[in-house]
């Protein structure tokens, strides 16, 4: 798997829980066909098959991030 830079990773992620917030919220044929391209690019953007194991190995990888930069876990947090 090619590793995502953490400035996109986080960008997809971000862009994932405003689309399942958005269906959640007020479920529509748009929210469904956002939150379905959103899932979509986080799996392929981490190598997943679905949102759960992508969710898990997004996890995985911003603790790498911040493992990398020497940033504590509550600072990284803070950062998002």
């Amino acid at each position: 798997m090619i590793v995502p830079a953490e400035k996109e990773l986080r960008a997809v992620l971000a862009r994932f829980a405003q689309a399942r917030i958005d269906h959640d919220v007020h479920p529509t044929g748009r929210t469904s066909k956002a939150l379905e391209d959103a899932t979509y690019t986080l799996c392929v953007m981490t190598g997943a098959r679905t949102a759960e194991q992508a969710l898990r190995t997004a996890d995985a990888l911003l603790e790498q991030y911040a493992g990398r930069t020497g940033v504590s876990r509550e600072s990284a947090t803070l950062a998002a």
